[in-house]
Order: structure tokens, then C-alpha cells, then sequence
């Protein structure tokens, strides 16, 4: 081997060595960067963490109470989504008829109710009509009485009603009074079984029952 290939080799041998010393002083810096920036990274991300759940709170707060100050909504609305579950539900049998009774409130009795509990079931008589079922007033007298103030064809003295069952459903339910309005549990009954033939559950907004003044009070 000459001179001049021994000293290239040695050359070559301090060059690799340098190069490895030069490497290990640098990976200790870039490893104290990573850490940093990984260190720095999650602290800003548990803050960002931190926001997202204060914002959903007050979201939350907002959204309680909500109470648009110009809106179109109306009772018939909420009762015309509610018949459409029933009815989407239901099974439709040939000869089925279905009595509407007043929704009342759920308490120990279950015989209060009020202006909200009857219009709901003279809103539910009229979209389950206009869907097509068979829909029977059993408050339809069998004489219309006539005075001097009128003539009434609807009365609810028993004794004035039909004496015989003309409905094989009937459709009603309940009332629970909310902090941000009435929540409506209405379902379909066979009357000889019992079974529940459907059911639908919708809350109704205090500001839509303010609106068209309807009463809460049984009184």
C-alpha cells in the first residue's frame, strides 16, 4: 500500500469520526426542542380544551332560554307532527275508529286538565281526520237540544250520549309541566285490549302557548 492511499484512509477515518461527535452533540438539542414544543403543545391544547367546554356551557345557558321574539309557530304545528308519528306508526285496520279524550295532567288522579288539554284533543280529531281515519265525537248528543240561547248538538251529560262503545281506539295522553314549556305524551289505545297502538312525545314551548293566550291553570 503507498503513502498517499494510507494517508487518504486516515483522512477518510477522522472525517467519519467528526461527523459522529458533531451528531451526538446535536440529537440531545433536538430532543430538549421536541420535548419543549411537545410540552408547549399540550398546554395549549388543554386550553383549547378548556374553551370548548365553557362555550358549550354557555351555549347551553343560551339555548335554555331561548324565546324568539317574532315567530310563526303555532299549537296546530306541534299536533300535526305528533299525528304524523302516530300515524306512521299505526297500523291501519280495516273498520278501526278512533275516539279523542282530553290530555290531562300527570298527577296522582289523572282526571285534571285543562284549556291546553282539550284544544290538544280537538286539534288531534281534526289532523286525524284529515289523514284519512275514521274519527267519532263521542260527545255528539243523539237529539240536538234547543233553547233561547242556541242550539247544541255536543253535550257531556252521559245520559244524552250514545250508550255503546262506537270507537275500537281512543287517543289521549299526558301532561308534564317543563321550566321552558309542556311536554305531550300522546298515545293510541285499543279499547278492548289495551295494548298501546302507538305512541308520540313533543315538547311545546311556553312562548307558542303565550301566544295564543292558552291557559295552563285548570281553574
Amino acid at each position: 500500500m503507498t503513502n498517499l492511499v494510507k494517508k487518504l484512509i486516515c483522512i477518510a477515518g477522522v472525517s467519519l469520526l467528526i461527523s459522529g461527535c458533531n451528531l451526538l452533540q446535536s440529537q440531545p438539542n433536538k430532543v430538549t426542542t421536541e420535548t419543549q414544543q411537545s410540552t408547549t403543545n399540550n398546554y395549549d391544547f388543554s386550553q383549547m380544551l378548556q374553551q370548548v367546554e365553557n362555550d358549550k356551557v354557555d351555549e347551553y345557558k343560551d339555548s335554555s332560554q331561548f324565546i324568539p321574539s317574532k315567530h310563526h309557530k303555532i299549537l296546530a304545528n306541534y299536533v300535526e307532527q305528533m299525528a304524523l308519528d302516530l300515524t306512521e306508526t299505526m297500523r291501519i285496520e280495516q273498520g278501526i275508529s278512533i275516539a279523542v279524550a282530553s290530555f290531562v295532567d300527570l298527577d296522582a288522579t289523572l282526571k285534571t286538565t285543562n284549556q291546553l288539554g282539550n284544544q290538544l284533543s280537538e286539534t288531534f280529531m281534526h289532523q286525524l281526520q284529515k289523514f284519512g281515519y275514521n274519527t267519532v265525537d263521542f260527545k255528539t248528543a243523539d237529539l240536538i237540544t234547543v233553547n233561547n240561547q242556541g242550539d247544541f248538538a255536543f253535550s257531556r251529560d252521559t245520559s244524552k250520549l250514545a250508550k255503546n262503545n262506537i270507537a275500537s281506539h281512543i287517543l289521549s295522553g299526558t301532561l308534564i309541566y317543563r321550566e321552558n314549556g309542556v311536554e305531550v305524551n300522546a298515545r293510541v289505545i285499543n279499547v278492548q285490549s289495551k295494548r298501546l297502538a302507538a305512541s308520540s312525545r313533543k315538547l311545546i314551548p311556553l312562548y307558542v302557548l303565550n301566544k295564543e293566550d292558552i291557559y295552563l291553570s285548570s281553574n
